[in-house]
């Protein structure tokens, strides 16, 4: 039986450029084997959509609640979205 694949979309702000948040999070998600990308947004926010069995994207999204270790997350935001194909997981 296949694991159940979801996929998220997910605002964090907070001290979140600058501190190697999108390459930390590329990291993440390639050691889960979760696929998608990361971006930083014009406010000073990081936005990622990620793909992959629903166990492996929760302890992503419970990663990106903290961060790297030199930043600081004020907000969070994660919203399930429809099914999407990536094939690996960039930085944009």
């Amino acid at each position: 039986m296949k694991k159940e694949e979801v996929c998220v979309h997910c605002i964090i702000a907070g001290k979140v450029q600058g501190v190697w948040f999108r390459a930390s999070t590329q990291t993440e998600a390639n050691q889960l084997g979760v696929t998608g990308w990361v971006r930083n947004l014009g406010d000073g926010s990081v936005e990622v959509i990620a793909c992959g069995p629903k166990a492996d994207i929760d302890l992503l999204c419970e990663w990106l609640k903290k961060g790297p270790p030199r930043a600081y997350v004020k907000d969070f935001f994660c919203e399930e979205i429809p099914s999407r194909n990536y094939q690996g997981f960039d930085i944009l």
